[in-house]
């Protein structure tokens, strides 16, 4: 038996054949007799036309439509027939355009079935709030075709009467009612402004409802300022997030066309001017804010540039050709992209906005986190109109600060980075080849001259296919300043800072800053500043005036011990305060050790006038506790260079290619911070002989290290003013690749010392001690014969605890103390190893 025949469902719409718009059936006969085709002023019956719907405006109460939502979002709804959101296209969550006798907001479609078709529900609170006057209940309701632009500030003004000065309230924060006129924090509101509105989307005129303790405060949006500028409608339509090929992105743009006519035969309001509140939303209270163009944005001048003069002129030379019209660039491709890049703080984003401030074009800013969204396509969008921006306001040139985060490297094979990352960097590809190709026009066509100047610090791990010439044809470097150049930028700094310090004084403050960027050197005069301040104050009642505060040369001199070079601040170390005087004897080895270190800098025109150059490195060899060690110390604190200490084994790593990583890192922060000492203590450990078999394990690894260390100290790329010194106890284990000329060219012998030297380290350390007067120093002297210096300081301590045994109390150390510890303290140098030392004197 064949079950019974369902009935036929019948559409509660119906398309007017005559006027091509869509009516229910219950208004289909009152349109077939009094309205075909209706009225766009003034309509008897809702309908939809073109995805438009034209409605009755009525109340909906909480508790009947919206009771599973929450009540802060019952305001934010627009309750539609679920048929007639499927007739205009609309999503259940769609922001939809509302709008009322000209008067337009956007809310949040929702589904409902409560009144009739073409109804369109909102809450009382929320019609009185946006449509202050009496309405006569038609509306408009259009989706949301566009992604709105976000907003940066958000300028809003109190109504009603209600006053907001700047005091403090705080009754009003612990719960208490506010009384008529009185005032609230504005830092308060705006927070609570924020975290009410955050992901809506506003534009200037809407009218906003906060409640605060059980009152109702009124708002009117008098300013919005969106982040690089707002937009008009015919420039988002490149803000698809469809790729441009795609058959879905010419069906929006259809979309897009037949909205823009519709819009002249309706009173429905654009987007145009509508932003999206987002997580870095600003907003302020009380006072509209001037929007701020890029062209009125502060910037720094060239004035305020230190020591970067050549380059200053180099880029102001490619600005000439790419933006001024010149007869010998018609035709020819000229450069359209300049990469700036050097370590953190040289100071590339401060002379890529003084220079474009100084060519009085338009400036457009582009700022990684600024652009990028969670939203799928917005980030391309958002790239695609600044760039139309900067193309539709040329002459003009764009900034992109780290382009580094913008476009991440791409893996050979298409792999590696994110897939926003992949369409971000692929849209970029596209828009700075449109930058080339938009030069070649028709005659009689204005070109439209952009120029984009990228900053990085990371330039390695920016796409390659972002480098290649086209794009960004010229790569500049900012470099380490140099001393003329700290000086010039010392000289900017202090220019309006009332200071004492003479041009011989801040010339050595130039020379002692080794490794310092220019952000470096802004730290440095700041703390200079401060303690002069705390200096100047230090006998009144407290700070002083501006005018009487003056920076001299011994603020700098402190400030120099407290601001080191910030790339050292991963490898710096404290190095102890050992002098040469505290070193005794070893002055052939001191006398090397200047030669390769203090003379190069001190004295470069002897090597220039004799045609050499400095030596490179440095080994110290020789028997344990013979003040390898310390020397280097000493080294680090008389030159008063940037040190790097280094011991062997810290460099190994189980993972594969992480060693050979952690040498180059280390080379390159000292090129850096140059000039600077490298410091390898127990370099046997780290540089040690090849075997001639393949091997495996920690001897291959070895090998690898070994391999990247000689690369570094006579590679293709230089050392610069980079000395590295290495100790260790068995230089016969040291490969001889490493101790050839141009590597560690300078191989010193630490031998034990003799008796001069033990004199000296026993004057040394019976000065720090009391003792008696039967302590004979040449006897000590003679008795300590084969003891290393490290064994000589040992039996000086012995003594003294050998004092102390005795008597707590004692007040010197005597003879008998000396001896008792010489009993003790034995010398520990196997002559196997001094021979050894000898052998290897003999056969290099």
């Amino acid at each position: 038996m064949m079950p019974p025949k369902g009935r036929k469902s019948i559409s509660p719409w119906n398309l007017c054949e005559n006027c091509k718009v869509i009516v229910s059936q219950k208004d289909l006969t009152t349109h077939a007799e009094d309205s075909c085709p209706p009225s766009f002023e003034s309509w008897t019956h809702g309908f939809i036309k073109q995805k438009v719907l034209y409605g009755i405006l009525e109340e909906v109460k909480p508790q009947d439509g919206l009771k599973n939502v929450p009540k802060s979002e019952c305001d934010n709804l627009v309750l539609l027939a679920q048929s007639a959101l499927q007739l205009c296209d609309v999503s259940i969550g769609d922001p939809v355009i509302v709008s009322v006798q000209g008067v337009s907001t956007v809310k949040t479609a929702w589904p409902t079935l409560e009144k009739s078709l073409v109804s369109v529900l909102m809450t009382k609170s929320a019609m009185d709030l946006h449509w202050v006057r009496s309405c006569d209940g038609h509306v408009i309701v259009k989706k949301l075709t566009e992604h709105p632009l976000p907003a940066e500030l958000i300028s809003v003004e109190m109504t009603g009467g209600q006053s907001i000065p700047h005091a403090d309230l705080s009754g009003l924060l612990q719960g208490k009612h506010r009384n008529k006129g009185q005032s609230i924090p504005h830092t308060d509101l705006s927070g609570l402004l924020q975290g009410k509105h955050r992901n809506r989307i506003l534009k200037i005129g809407d009218r906003l409802c906060l409640q605060h303790y059980g009152q109702n405060l009124y708002f009117t949006v008098k300013q919005i300022c969106p982040f690089q500028g707002a937009t008009d409608l015919k420039d988002k339509l490149g803000m698809s997030h469809l790729g441009k090929n795609s058959p879905e992105a010419v069906h929006e743009l259809n979309v897009e066309l037949n909205n823009l006519k519709l819009s002249q035969d309706d009173d429905c309001g654009d987007d145009e001017n509508l932003y999206r509140i987002v997580e870095g939303t600003k907003w302020t209270v009380g006072s509209a804010v001037k929007k701020e163009s890029s062209q009125d944005k502060p910037s720094c001048s060239l004035a305020s540039v230190g020591g970067l003069q050549d380059v200053i002129e180099e880029i102001h030379e490619i600005i000439q050709l790419a933006l001024r019209s010149s007869p010998l660039v018609q035709g020819l491709p000229v450069i359209r992209g300049i990469l700036l890049y050097g370590v953190p703080g040289t100071g590339k984003t401060m002379l890529a906005e003084a220079v474009a401030a100084e060519s009085n074009v338009a400036i457009v800013n582009i700022s990684g986190a600024e652009i990028y969204s969670k939203y799928l396509g917005e980030t391309e969008g958002r790239l695609r109109q600044l760039f139309r921006t900067a193309e539709q306001q040329a002459p003009s040139i764009v900034l992109l600060d780290e382009v580094d985060a913008l476009c991440p490297r791409r893996g050979s094979d298409g792999s590696g980075g994110s897939e926003q990352d992949k369409r971000v960097v692929t849209t970029l590809l596209t828009l700075l080849d449109g930058l080339h190709h938009s030069v070649f026009k028709a005659e009689g066509k204005k070109k439209k001259a952009v120029l984009v100047i990228a900053t990085t610090s990371k330039p390695d791990t920016i796409d390659s296919a972002l480098r290649r010439p086209g794009r960004f044809d010229r790569e500049i470097e900012i470099c380490v300043p140099s001393p003329s150049a700290r000086l010039d930028i010392l000289h900017k700094l202090l220019s309006r800072t009332p200071h004492k310090v003479t041009e011989d004084e801040l010339k050595d403050v130039a020379h002692s800053a080794h490794g310092f960027v220019g952000a470096d050197l802004a730290s440095l005069c700041s703390r200079a500043a401060v303690r002069a301040i705390k200096r100047t104050s230090a006998g009144g009642d407290g700070l002083c005036g501006s005018d009487s505060v003056i920076v001299e040369v011994e603020d700098f001199i402190w400030a120099m011990t407290q601001v080191k070079p910030s790339a050292m601040r991963e490898v710096l170390i404290e190095v102890p305060n050992v002098r040469w005087s505290d070193v005794g004897g070893q002055h052939e080895l001191k006398l090397k050790l200047r030669q390769a270190v203090e003379w190069p800098l001190k004295h470069p025109e002897v090597f220039t006038r004799l045609g050499i150059s400095p030596p490179r490195g440095v080994l110290m060899f020789g028997p344990p506790g013979c003040s390898k060690t310390m020397i280097a110390k000493a080294l680090a604190t008389e030159s008063k260079l940037n040190f790097l200490s280094i011991k062997g084994p810290e460099l190994f790593s189980k993972w594969v290619g992480e060693s050979e990583r952690a040498v180059r890192e280390v080379f390159r922060k000292a090129r850096q911070v140059a000039p600077a000492i490298v410091f390898f203590d127990e370099l046997d450990a780290l540089g040690g002989e090849r075997s001639g078999s393949s091997g495996s394990g920690a001897s291959s690894v070895q090998e690898r290290v070994l391999a990247q260390l000689l690369t570094e100290l006579d590679g293709v790329e230089p050392l610069g003013n980079v000395t590295v010194v290495g100790a260790t106890n068995r230089p016969d284990r040291i490969d001889k690749a490493l101790l050839r000329p141009g590597r560690l060219d300078r191989v010193v012998y630490v031998p034990l010392p003799d008796a001069s030297t033990r004199q000296e380290i026993l004057e040394m350390q019976l000065r720090k001690m009391p003792v008696a007067s039967d302590v004979n120093i040449d006897e000590l002297v003679g008795r300590t014969e084969g003891y290393s210096g490290a064994e000589v300081v040992a039996v000086c301590h012995e003594a003294a605890l050998a004092a102390l045994e005795e008597d707590l109390n004692a007040t010197d150390v005597t003879c008998s103390h000396f001896m008792s510890a010489l009993q003790l303290v034995t010398p520990r140098t196997p002559s196997s190893l001094l021979q050894l030392y000898e052998m290897y004197l003999k056969q290099s």
